[in-house]
C-alpha cells in the first residue's frame, strides 16, 4: 500500500484535488492518506472530504489524521506539503497591510516582493523541519511541494537538504494553456508547447496547434481587440498584463496577470490610477479570494454533515500523475520546479527553475532547454536575484540580506527609495516576529 502524507492537509479545496486524483489512478487508488494539520476543525473537515470521497469512488483506501506531523510522516511514500504558516491573519494581511502605509500596494504578495519575501522567511524553516524529519521517518520519500513561495523554498530546501528527493510543483502552465485556448476557441488538449524559465516567470517558448505557430494569432487578437476575452479561471481578474508583457517582449508568461503585475516595474505605481484601470489590475486580490474562500469552506462545512458522498472528478495537478509514474515506472512528462544542474545553463546554477521532467521510478529529471531568448532571461534574473538573497538570508542567517532582497525587488525599488524599504522591511520583521527565527531581528535606519 502506497502511503501518501498531506501536511497542511487543512486545506481542504486543495486537499480534495491531490486526494480526488488519487482515487481515481488505479495504481494508488488504495492508498493510505495520512492527513496532518495543526488546526484541528479544517483537519475534521478535510477528513470528512476524504472519507465521502472514498465513499463515492468505492476504493480500499483509509485515512488517519494527525496533529502530530512525525506520526503522518512515518513510513510514507509521498509527501505532499500545501501550508501556509500564520495563516491569512493575520499574515498575510500584514504583508498587505504595512506596505499601503509606504504606498506599496500588492495584488497576491506570496512569491516575490515584500509579501513574498516575507512569507518566504516563515516557510522555509518548516520546511527544512519536515525535511529532517524524513530524513529520519521516510528518507526514500518524494516531497510534493505546492507552497509558495515556490522558488525560494525549492531553492532553500536544496541548499540544506541536497539529498532530499523534492519537486516543486504548480498549475501555472495548465492554467495558462485553459486559458489561451479558451481566447483561441481551440481544445486544450490540441495545444502543443514548450516552458521553461522560473516559477510564474517562465514563458511559453513554443505554442502551436497542427503545426502552427500560434503567437501571430495571438498578437492580432491583442491588437485588434479581441484578446483577452472575459477570464476563464477568475473573472476579477483580466489577462490584459500577460498580452501586453507579450506585445513588447514577444512571448506569453505562465502565470496570471494579477500575479506577474507585482513582479515588475511597470503597471502598478503609486499616482498611476490609469495603469490600474487600463490593465484591470485587482489590487489586494489575494484577501478578497482569502476572503471568498473562507465563507465557501464555511457553506462546503454545512453541507459535510448528512454523510452525503461527494462526486470525484480529475482535476488538473500534476501530483497524482507523477506518483503513478513513480510507483508504477510509467513514463510521464510534468513540469517541475528543481534546482538548476544545468537544465538552464543561462541562469545561475542552484537557481530554482522550472523546465519539462521525466518522471518514473527514477524520479523527476529535467530536461534540458538552451533556447530561452536574452530578454526573457534578463526577466527571469531579476526574480532570481531577490530569490537568492532571501535563501542567502536563511541559510546564512544574516538579516541583512532579508533588506537587500527587497532593495532589488523591481516593483518595491521602483516605488520606493533605499530608507523607506529599510523601514518598511523592519516593520515587516517586527510584525511577524513570532513566526520568523531568531537570528531575523530587525535594523532600524538611523
Amino acid at each position: 500500500m502506497t502511503k501518501i502524507a498531506f501536511v497542511g492537509a487543512g486545506s481542504t479545496i486543495f486537499m480534495q484535488n491531490i486526494v480526488g486524483d488519487a482515487l481515481l489512478t488505479p495504481a494508488l487508488a488504495d492508498s493510505h492518506f495520512a492527513l496532518m494539520d495543526i488546526d484541528a476543525n479544517r483537519l475534521a473537515e478535510s477528513e470528512t472530504v476524504a472519507r465521502a470521497m472514498i465513499r463515492s469512488v468505492g476504493t480500499g483506501a483509509t485515512v488517519t489524521t494527525h496533529s502530530d506531523r512525525r506520526a503522518a510522516l512515518e513510513g510514507a511514500d509521498f509527501v505532499v506539503t500545501a501550508f501556509q504558516v500564520g495563516g491569512y491573519k493575520p499574515c498575510t494581511v500584514t504583508d498587505f497591510e504595512i506596505p499601503k502605509q509606504y504606498g506599496l500596494r500588492q495584488t497576491i504578495a506570496d512569491t516575490l516582493g515584500v509579501g513574498g519575501i516575507m512569507r518566504g522567511l516563515r516557510t522555509v524553516p518548516v520546511l527544512w523541519d519536515i525535511a529532517q524529519d524524513m530524513q529520519q521517518l521516510c528518507p526514500n520519500a518524494t516531497m510534493l511541494q505546492y507552497v509558495n513561495p515556490m522558488a525560494i523554498n525549492t531553492w532553500a530546501l536544496a541548499e540544506r537538504f541536497p539529498t532530499l528527493k523534492h519537486v516543486g510543483l504548480c498549475h501555472s502552465v495548465q492554467n495558462t494553456v485553459e486559458e489561451l485556448a479558451h481566447d483561441l476557441d481551440l481544445p486544450k488538449s490540441d495545444i502543443r508547447y514548450k516552458v521553461a524559465g522560473v516559477n510564474h516567470v517562465a514563458f511559453f517558448l513554443r505554442l502551436e496547434h497542427e503545426g502552427r505557430d500560434l503567437y501571430p494569432a495571438l498578437r492580432q487578437g491583442y491588437a485588434g481587440g479581441r484578446f483577452p476575452k472575459a477570464p476563464l479561471l477568475m473573472p476579477r481578474c483580466p489577462n490584459k498584463v500577460r498580452y501586453e508583457v507579450m506585445d513588447h517582449l514577444g512571448y506569453f508568461c505562465t502565470e496570471s496577470s494579477e500575479h506577474l503585475a507585482e513582479y515588475v516595474p511597470w503597471f502598478i505605481k503609486d499616482g498611476r490610477g490609469d495603469l490600474i484601470d487600463q490593465f484591470a489590475i485587482p489590487l489586494d486580490e489575494y484577501p478578497t479570494r482569502c476572503e471568498e474562500q473562507i465563507a465557501g469552506w464555511k457553506e462546503q462545512a454545512k453541507t459535510l454533515t448528512d454523510g452525503r458522498d461527494i462526486e470525484v472528478a480529475r482535476s488538473h495537478e500534476f501530483a497524482a500523475d507523477l506518483m503513478n509514474a513513480i510507483v508504477t515506472d510509467t513514463p510521464y512528462v510534468a513540469y517541475g520546479n528543481l534546482p538548476n544542474t544545468g537544465q538552464i545553463p543561462q541562469l545561475p546554477l542552484g537557481a530554482a527553475v522550472e523546465t519539462p521532467c521525466l518522471v518514473d521510478s527514477n524520479g523527476v529529471q529535467p530536461s534540458v532547454v538552451t533556447d530561452i531568448p536574452p530578454q526573457l532571461i534578463a526577466l527571469m534574473r531579476t526574480q532570481i536575484n531577490v530569490q537568492e538573497l532571501t535563501v542567502r538570508a536563511l541559510v546564512d542567517q544574516n538579516p541583512e540580506y532579508i533588506y537587500h532582497a527587497a532593495m532589488m525587488d523591481p516593483h518595491t525599488a521602483a516605488e520606493l527609495d533605499l530608507r523607506q524599504i529599510r523601514n518598511l522591511v523592519t516593520d515587516l520583521l517586527t510584525a511577524h516576529s513570532e513566526w520568523l527565527p531568531d537570528w531575523c531581528q530587525p535594523a532600524r535606519a538611523a
